[in-house]
Formats: C-alpha cells, sequence, structure tokens
C-alpha cells in the first residue's frame, strides 16, 4: 500500500499530536448541560502535523479540476478561471463586508449590481435581471414563477402547462413540476431540432410558455426558433431560455432577440466562476418590461444572491471586453467541430453537420465486441480516460441516444491541448478494437477502480469506522 492510500486513521499512532494552541487567557467557560455532553470521547486520530498536511494534500490532488487538466464535460462549460477574478473577489471591501451592512454604506457593491444587471441586459437583449437566485435551477424555478405571475396577473389562471423538449436538461422538467406546472413533452426531429409540427397541436390557452436552450442540448441551434416564438406567443404564451448553453452565443446571438421572455445565466459557466464540487453558483434571472412588473412578488432568496461569484463573473466581462466578448463564442464553437471532425471516423456521429459549442457521439464505430467479450461501452471509455489523465465527458446524456458521449471543450483551450485529448481518444478507440478488456478493467492508475457506484449512492459509508 502506497503512503498516500492510507485513510488518517490508519496513520495513527497512541500519543502523537499534530497541533498546538495558546495559552488561554480567556476565564472559564460556564459547564455544558448533561444532556449536551458526549457519553463517548470522540475518536480522533492521533498523528503528527506532517502527517496530517500530506493527508490533506495528497486528498487534495486525487480531485481533479480545470486547473490541473482537460475539462471537457458537455453541457457544462467547464472553462478555466482567470485568476484575477479571484483578485477581485479577494479585495477587502468586497470580501469584509457582512450580508446585513446597510446599502448606504457600501455603494461600490450596489454599483457593481447595477452594471452587471446592465451588461448582462446589453449581452442577452432583456430588460432587467434580478441576482437573487443562487444557482441554475434555483433560476429556473425563479423564472417559471415569474412566468406564473406574469399570467395571474392577468387574471388567466388556466396557464398550468409548460412544454419542454426531450432533449432538454433534466432540472427543466424538475423545476416546472416544483413550480406546480404540468410537464408537456415535445418530441425532436431526426436532425436533433425541436419538430415544429408536433409544436402546434400542444398549443392552447393552457400552455403557460415553453422550456428551451439554444443551441439545445445537442450543441444544435435551433433554426425554426422565430417561428416557435411566433406560434408560442400568439397563444398567449411565454418562452423561457435556459442559459446553459449561453456560451457560443455570447456577442452573436441575444436571446431576446428571439423572442424570449425570461431566462436565466449561469454565472459560474459562461461568465468563468469557480465550477464543480456543488457550489457556490449564481443563477441571475433576466426578463422582459412587461414581466418584470410582478418580480417585487417573488422572493426565491434573503440576500441578492451569491455576491462573491456575481462579483467574478463581473472581473470577467470586464476583461474580456466588449470587442472581445464575440471570441469566446467563435473559439468555443471551432474548438468543438474540431474535435469532432478528427474523430467521427472512430466515434459514431448520429447527427451530422456543423455544431455550436458541444457535441454527441453514440458510443464507439467499432467496440471489440465478439462471442467471448462484450464490447466497449461509453463508460468503459470514461473510465479509460482517467488512465490518461483527462476527465470524461459528459455520458449517457441526453437520452435521446444509448451510448451518449457529450464533448465541450470551451475556448480556453488550447490547440496543442485540445489535439492531445483527440490522439488519446483515437488510442482509446484503437483499444477497444483491439482488446476491449482493458477499457472493461480501467481506470488502472486510479486510488479507486470502478466502485459500486449505485450502492455508494444508497448507502454511503461516511466514516472510518464504519468500514472496520
Amino acid at each position: 500500500m502506497k503512503y498516500y492510500d492510507k485513510l488518517i486513521f490508519e496513520l495513527s499512532r497512541e500519543g502523537r499530536c499534530g497541533y498546538s494552541l495558546p495559552i488561554n487567557h480567556f476565564p472559564a467557560a460556564p459547564e455544558l448541560p448533561l444532556q449536551l455532553r458526549r457519553s463517548v470521547s470522540l475518536r480522533l486520530p492521533e498523528v503528527s502535523e506532517p502527517e496530517v498536511v500530506r493527508h490533506y494534500n495528497n486528498l487534495s490532488q486525487m480531485n481533479f479540476g480545470v486547473d490541473t487538466g482537460f475539462y471537457p464535460l458537455g453541457s457544462c462549460t467547464m472553462k478555466y478561471n482567470p485568476k484575477i477574478n479571484e483578485e477581485v473577489a479577494a479585495m477587502p471591501g468586497f470580501a469584509a463586508i457582512h450580508p446585513l451592512t446597510p446599502d448606504g454604506a457600501v455603494p461600490g457593491v450596489r454599483k457593481v449590481y447595477e452594471q452587471m444587471n446592465t451588461a448582462l441586459a446589453e449581452i442577452t437583449g432583456m430588460h432587467t435581471f434580478t441576482f437573487d437566485p443562487c444557482a441554475g435551477a434555483h433560476g429556473e424555478l425563479t423564472g417559471l414563477m415569474l412566468i406564473r405571475t406574469y399570467h395571474m396577473r392577468r387574471g388567466d389562471m388556466a396557464r398550468t402547462r409548460i412544454i419542454v423538449p426531450d432533449s432538454a436538461h433534466g432540472t427543466n422538467p424538475a423545476s416546472a413540476a416544483v413550480c406546480g406546472l404540468e410537464v408537456v413533452e415535445v418530441k425532436s426531429l431526426a436532425n436533433g431540432r425541436i419538430d415544429v409540427e408536433a409544436l402546434k397541436p400542444l398549443l392552447d390557452e393552457t400552455v403557460a410558455g415553453i422550456m428551451m436552450t439554444n443551441p439545445n442540448t445537442l450543441g444544435l441551434f435551433e433554426t425554426q426558433i422565430l417561428e416557435i416564438a411566433e406560434l408560442v406567443h400568439g397563444v398567449g404564451g411565454l418562452l423561457y431560455y435556459d442559459g446553459a448553453n449561453m456560451n457560443p452565443m455570447l456577442g452573436v446571438v441575444r436571446p431576446g432577440d428571439m423572442g424570449f421572455d425570461v431566462m436565466h445565466l449561469n454565472l459560474h459557466k459562461t461568465f468563468s466562476t469557480p465550477h464543480g464540487g456543488g457550489g457556490p453558483g449564481s443563477g441571475p434571472v433576466g426578463m422582459t418590461a412587461a414581466v418584470a412588473e410582478g418580480l417585487p412578488e417573488i422572493k426565491v432568496s434573503g440576500f441578492h444572491g451569491n455576491f462573491g461569484v456575481i462579483l467574478r463573473a463581473y472581473a470577467y466581462i470586464l476583461s474580456i471586453g466588449r470587442e472581445h466578448l464575440r471570441e469566446v463564442g467563435q473559439y468555443s464553437v471551432l474548438g468543438a467541430n474540431y474535435i469532432k471532425e478528427c474523430l467521427k471516423d472512430m466515434y459514431r456521429l448520429p447527427i451530422e453537420g456543423v455544431c455550436k459549442h458541444e457535441f454527441v457521439f453514440d458510443g464507439l464505430v467499432n467496440d471489440g465486441a465478439h462471442d467471448d467479450v462484450p464490447g466497449a461501452t461509453t463508460l468503459d471509455v470514461a473510465k479509460r480516460l482517467l488512465d490518461y489523465g483527462y476527465h470524461a465527458p459528459t455520458i449517457y446524456f441526453p437520452l435521446l441516444f444509448h451510448q451518449a458521449l457529450m464533448i465541450e471543450p470551451t475556448e480556453t483551450e488550447s490547440k496543442e491541448t485540445i489535439d492531445a485529448f483527440i490522439a488519446v481518444m483515437r488510442k482509446i478507440a484503437e483499444e477497444a478494437a483491439a482488446d476491449p478488456m482493458i477499457l472493461h478493467d480501467a481506470p488502472h492508475n486510479a486510488p479507486i477502480s470502478r466502485p459500486d457506484e449505485t450502492a455508494a449512492a444508497r448507502n454511503p459509508v461516511l466514516k472510518f469506522w464504519d468500514t472496520l
């Protein structure tokens, strides 16, 4: 067993100490009531300071982040976060303020909110934004609440249905259900785009709106968006824009110009703030002037969202500048199409043509299956990538394809990085064709190989002593 494979409890030796505390100059605190005291001593490892430091440093290196390698996680836009954003967010005038500080005492903070509102409204074509939502799904719920409020303020109580494409993010129908709306699915065509003819019969006076992202989850631009907007508006419904795929649209097309009435943005995706590990996120919601009339009735947060995340996005927008914002989308589109074209002879491409920031393969062209050995799956490819030092793309999503492998390179990666990734993907495809067992047993070099992920999720073992 390697040193860094050992758990901190396994390094414990009686009498060792990894800390020292200063002399306590404060008077003794009152004793805790008996009912709050421990009946059994807390079991902590007894280790030296170097062992503690090495333990946590080794744990940190077992994780994967955009600062350590290429992270082509489709539909997540795992772009590099410039460190200037962190420096701005760490400025004492921003970092040291208390959430309950009166507005009048922090004019700089208020100015950031105002200027971010102006910038995002111009980038998206919306009238105004609320920064209260603390994540993308939180923004979805807020946007749907605004749509319901819009209809109710007009006395239109019958609008209880929301249309969601079959290629939508899973949070879309979930957010609609939480908001008390009935979800109605609209199918996609073979080309991956919404079937407008299938949409038409679904539209009536009970429809509150439709939720879409454009480009959609397959990375394809909905070319009939203006017709869709006209149809939905024609029956009194509204259009909701899921901003998860906004990255390739920056400076090129605005959701407001496409006909959308409400939208959310993922600042932790499109605007380069820390992403992953459960947060923090930020999902500001933009809206038209008509929808904004109902905004005072919507309360989803005790404060104005995650200010540190908003501040990082503000620094990102200012550093990119108006003149370069368009290049973000252009380079992300270029990288995605480059990877797609370089790999489509080895990975099955279900939909040909130009994609936007991401695309989807449907497994391997030659998975190496024969009578004795099953073929390599998308999961096998993802696990094998870990051996080569890459985070896997999104797998088995969207659900339109059985062996879906969604790749999004983002604009922050160099051609050299992308070429190296392509070379590894080709090598993995060759391994699958020659000996799929290499992939079945992967990863070979990771601290953990292939745990039972279902069992781990349903019955997690979170304490060392439970393993003894």
